[in-house]
């Protein structure tokens, strides 16, 4: 299909070829046999037999979406009526009407591929000839000026360096949805400026995605921006949380993210960027920076980004995100609002009624031993951990109930100054039996290497309607929830 707005080609039959092309050599002693406008990509020379335009900017093969060459077009009254790509001997005699065109040669040859299409190119043709497609403001540097130094002069960095968004990586970032770059992605707090898909295609050009990478930032985008995860009171905490986004479906796969080894780690393009690249749309265009509305007494380096895949194959348990209502082909991101995990080592238990009793010693400390029912966890179980608990036909559901069985606790050692700590809960709930968490207030997530008797917890900030809720949603080209 021509492009809008594309240089008109003259009537008659077009071709375009190069002469690095086999099959375009093979072809081209053809031309001389009958009428034809001759594009050529590369060599201005070639073919020798015939005239031909040289194509120098591949400006017409780029506004004329040739993919292959050659590529032979048929063209009435300016408009293309029909076209083949590479040589099939039966649609070049059609199209020429030339019955015996190239009876010596073989009936069919596949073609190469256009040099406007070369991924050394693309995105700078596009750039070139797209039109005006990007409507953020571009920033003029000095051709001495360092690229790397500039964004951090900007204060668009969050302390490391981040790729330069230049309107060609934008617009390839771009190809990884359908949306509209114009669309309104989200109201981002704490400023609440609209963020457009560019907008965050340009964070996640500067965070080091893939543009496959770009519907699952725009999901989480999405999900941390809603008034449940409350963005604006996880930023002004003084405490140090920030968005752990999990992520669950055959898509995780497909991308290449990581449940297992070190899943909570280093090492992995798509976990790091997709986690970064959320916090740069939060930072630079919500205007989230720390020492402003941002003010964690300590953060933790998952502010930087923290984001990982759910071990979904080998898990005994029902996925996150099927607990949560969706189902195993959904692609999904939940966001819960936590800090740095904290290892969580047994190595002795054997069976499920041991294990849990130290996951459950372990998550009543989480915070401080005496506050409960305020803060949310999530529990990441590590495969061998889970094998323990699968060995016993404990599930998802076995597990939470055990757990939360184990974690009532009286009131007497909850109150204010029980055990010597002057925190706690009121002196009248003293006689109570109070839960550490509320009924739902632990996400169970399997994910970890296959080594290693360890499981890890993420304590959150405050829940309910004065905190922060989990949000789970939907990764599609509307990422809806």
């Amino acid at each position: 299909m021509t492009q809008h707005n594309a240089p008109v080609l003259p009537d008659g039959l077009v071709v375009f070829l190069k002469r690095e092309c086999e099959t375009c050599r093979m072809v081209a002693p053809l031309l001389s046999a009958f009428p034809v406008h001759v594009i050529t990509q590369d060599d201005p020379a070639f073919p020798h037999n015939v005239a031909a335009h040289h194509d120098t900017d591949l400006s017409l093969s780029w506004h004329h979406d040739i993919e292959t060459v050659p590529t032979l077009i048929r063209v009435v009254d300016g408009r293309e009526v029909e076209r083949t790509e590479g040589w099939l001997r039966s649609d070049w005699q059609r199209i020429t009407g030339i019955a015996a065109l190239g009876d010596d040669l073989p009936v069919m040859r596949p073609g190469c591929g256009s040099m406007s299409v070369d991924p050394d190119l693309a995105d700078g043709l596009a750039a070139a000839f797209g039109g005006n497609v990007l409507k953020s403001r571009r920033l003029e540097l000095a051709d001495l000026d360092d690229e790397m130094e500039a964004m951090f002069d900007r204060g668009f960095t969050d302390g490391l360096p981040v790729v330069p968004p230049t309107e060609a990586r934008v617009l390839r970032m771009l190809e990884g949805t359908h949306r509209e770059p114009h669309e309104i992605v989200a109201i981002v707090p704490p400023d609440l400026v609209p963020v457009t898909v560019e907008k965050v295609a340009v964070n996640a050009v500067m965070a080091g995605c893939k543009p496959e990478y770009l519907p699952w930032v725009i999901a989480a985008v999405e999900a941390v921006c809603t008034d449940e995860f409350n963005i604006h009171g996880v930023l002004a905490t003084t405490m140090p949380v920030g968005p752990v986004i999990i992520c669950n479906g055959p898509g995780t796969k497909a991308i290449g993210m990581n449940g297992g080894g070190n899943a909570l780690g280093q090492g992995n393009r798509a976990n790091l960027t997709i986690g970064r690249a959320v916090q740069l749309v939060v930072r630079n265009v919500g205007g989230g920076r720390p020492g402003e509305v941002d003010r964690a007494t300590h953060g933790n380096p998952g502010k930087i980004s923290f984001c990982f895949a759910e071990l979904e194959d080998s898990s005994p348990f029902t996925s996150l995100s099927a607990s949560r209502g969706f189902t195993t082909d959904d692609n999904t991101v939940t966001v819960f609002a936590g800090e740095g995990p904290r290892c969580i080592v047994d190595q002795k238990a054997r069976t499920a009624e041991e294990l849990a009793n130290a996951f459950a010693a372990c998550l009543r400390t989480l915070h401080n031993p005496k506050l409960v029912l305020a803060f949310d966890a999530v529990l990441v179980v590590g495969p061998e951990h889970a094998r323990v608990f699968a060995d016993d036909g404990w599930d998802r559901d076995r597990l939470l109930a055990e757990l939360h069985a184990r974690l009532h606790m009286p009131g007497s050692e909850l109150v204010l100054g029980a055990g010597g700590i002057a925190d706690g809960v009121p002196e009248h709930l003293k006689d109570h039996t109070l839960p550490k968490f509320r009924p739902d207030g632990i996400l169970l997530v399997h994910a970890g290497g296959g080594a290693g008797l360890f499981s890890a917890m993420i304590g959150g900030w405050a829940n309910g309607s004065t905190g922060s809720q989990p949000v789970t949603w939907r990764v599609n080209e509307r990422s809806e929830r």
